[in-house]
């Protein structure tokens, strides 16, 4: 009977049977309906976002360079989505990148299990309160459970240095089409975009040439943006490749602004 009681992680607590509420903190901090309580609740609940955002920097600041890898939770251990993840995780880690994730199952657990598999590796799981139960999946090294999506979000662009992302569906478009907006924007630099499953992807790629640049939405170099391969490899040396070029580029305006520093006056 035990093993069928609802649980949900809400920050750092664990609850569990009836004491699992209705909804989510995220629910309730948006509804707009309601009695006028929200009057003197919101300025409280900004002191718990700011605890949330405190406790992923603190946390995450030290982690070496990493890559998110995005998917669906629903993909099955037999897949080859799953399989390609766990090769995905694998050649990350073993290519120095720590591994981050959604932290549930699917894909996202396939991505920490082959991080796992290389020794000394970091393997990271950033959880969300959802309405259905959804547990921090077993290869996860480091975990930290988030109440708020946008303090989520915000500790995968802070953290990683690329995007990954594997079949899933409406959460991994969320984050793809969120990371694309920022480093067309300029938001974030040099931060590669990639999308692992030509079949998959391919009629979103279609549309988005056929529809979205046909009618002038968006401009021609910004296809440039999205990567897509079927290649583990290629989808790695992608990070790597901007990863170097980011290096390259902080260090060479850091010598032109040591040369500023040294002329004469």
């Amino acid at each position: 009977m035990e093993q069928s009681r609802r649980e949900r992680r809400q920050g750092q607590a664990v609850v569990r049977g009836s004491l699992v509420p209705n909804s989510t903190h995220d629910q309730r901090l948006l509804e707009r309906q309601g009695p006028s309580d929200w009057v003197h609740m919101d300025p409280w609940r900004v002191l718990r976002i700011q605890a949330e955002f405190v406790e992923g920097f603190g946390q995450l600041a030290e982690l070496p360079p990493a890559v998110t890898v995005f998917g669906s939770a629903r993909t099955t251990t037999d897949s080859s989505d799953y399989v390609t993840g766990v090769r995905l995780g694998r050649a990350l880690a073993e290519a120095g990148y720590a591994v981050i994730t959604g932290g549930g199952p699917g894909v996202m657990e396939s991505a920490n299990k082959g991080a796992r598999e290389v020794p000394g590796a970091v393997s990271v799981g950033l959880g969300i309160e959802l309405p259905f139960e959804q547990r921090m999946n077993d290869y996860v090294d480091l975990g930290i459970e988030f109440r708020y999506f946008f303090v989520r979000k915000t500790m995968f662009v802070k953290y990683s240095c690329g995007f990954i992302a594997l079949p899933g569906g409406f959460g991994t478009l969320d984050e793809l089409f969120e990371a694309l907006t920022l480093v067309q924007t300029r938001k974030v630099t040099s931060f590669p975009v990639v999308l692992m499953g030509t079949e998959f992807w391919g009629g979103l790629l279609d549309w988005i040439k056929g529809t979205l640049l046909s009618t002038g939405k968006i401009a021609p170099q910004d296809l440039d943006l999205i990567n897509v391969t079927d290649d583990v490899d290629e989808a790695v040396r992608i990070i790597a490749d901007a990863d170097r070029a980011r290096s390259k580029q902080r260090q060479e305006e850091q010598e032109a602004a040591a040369a500023q520093r040294a002329e004469p006056q």
